[in-house]
């Protein structure tokens, strides 16, 4: 990867980003258009919108990332972009730019699985990942844990069976009239409750497997506070914090029982609901017994940003795995 000047865009969701990134790891430009604002109204993403605003902000976080570089076109070894999983529409905005790029520039293209890239992420503007390694992916769409013997080793140790993490926030969030999204607000007013310790029940796979589940977390909040409904600031805090306990203790045991297995050497981090710092404490407590090294990228490496596309693009095209600029995006796919 020495002396690569990779661009990389992310436009599988409802960020539009933009990013240079040198030799695989140095972040030069890294330029993200949020549509946050935008989607609040509904409640969530909608799709056709998310696809007009990535078609606007393209071209200019291109010109702008270039300009913060310091670099031009011509400079560049090589273009990444998110080609899997995500949104359809929003996905072949991006992947349709990186082609016209690569094709003009008679550039190598890697298309990047986002899940992947997350996982990466702990790798930019820092040192490189000890392995073998647990990779935990905890996003809004994902809830996977991983064993990794390096980059594009990988095998799944348990996935998500219904929500996810950070899709469980958003849908409890909006239970208890709060804003979206839901995991910061959530975070925040389980911060002023330190005090709660209790946690729902969940359920439990009848194959034993260590897959994750958080629709069944979803419906027991409903039915407490068609019990108990919110009266105060203090009856949400309360909720918001018996909440996230249950979503915590769910994912450290899962972690705890692959730390025991694996015994690895490091344990990386990655995904939107990384940014949350109970989780990061929490699982450093469980890495800290097995002498492993936790590696969670810094909250603007954890949401969804086109330096961890341009890094893992690099790697990728170093290795021969280049994409054919008739390869396009899917909505599901797998990298393991």
């Amino acid at each position: 990867m020495l002396n690569s000047l990779v661009l990389g865009i992310e436009s599988s969701c409802d960020e539009t980003s933009v990013a240079i990134v040198k030799d695989g790891y140095r972040v030069l430009a890294n330029e993200t258009a949020s549509q946050m604002a935008l989607h609040s109204r509904y409640g969530g993403v909608v799709p056709e919108v998310a696809s007009r605003q990535h078609l606007e902000s393209l071209p200019l976080l291109v010109t702008e990332v270039l300009k913060q570089a310091q670099v031009t076109f011509d400079d560049l070894t090589g273009i990444a972009v998110t080609g899997m999983p995500g949104l359809i529409g929003a996905l072949l905005v991006g992947v349709s730019a990186a082609k016209g790029l690569a094709f003009t520039l008679h550039l190598p293209l890697a298309m990047i699985h986002h899940i992947e890239a997350h996982l990466y992420a702990v790798q930019l503007d820092s040192d490189p990942v000890l392995f073998p390694a647990l990779g935990l992916a905890v996003s809004g769409g994902h809830t996977e844990l991983y064993h990794m013997e390096g980059w594009g080793q990988y095998r799944l140790l348990g996935s998500t069976r219904d929500d996810a993490a950070g899709e469980a926030f958003d849908k409890v969030a909006k239970l208890m009239g709060l804003g979206y999204p839901g995991g910061p607000i959530i975070e925040k007013l389980a911060k002023n409750a330190p005090q709660v310790t209790e946690k729902f029940s969940v359920s439990r796979m009848k194959d034993k497997s260590q897959d994750f589940s958080f629709s069944g977390l979803k419906t027991a909040v409903s039915l407490e506070i068609k019990k108990t409904p919110l009266q105060s600031e203090k009856d949400r805090e309360h909720l918001a914090a018996k909440f996230q306990n249950t979503i915590l203790e769910e994912i450290s045991k899962r972690v705890r029982i692959a730390l025991e297995e694996f015994q690895p050497k490091s344990l990386v981090v990655g995904g939107g609901v990384a940014c949350n710092q109970a989780l990061r404490e929490a699982l450093k407590k469980e890495a800290e017994p097995f002498k492993t090294v936790l590696r969670v990228p810094p909250p603007k490496y954890c949401s969804d940003n086109g330096a961890m596309i341009a890094g893992l693009g690099a790697y990728q095209i170093s290795q021969g795995r280049i994409s054919s600029l008739s390869a396009t995006a899917a909505s599901r796919s797998t990298f393991y």
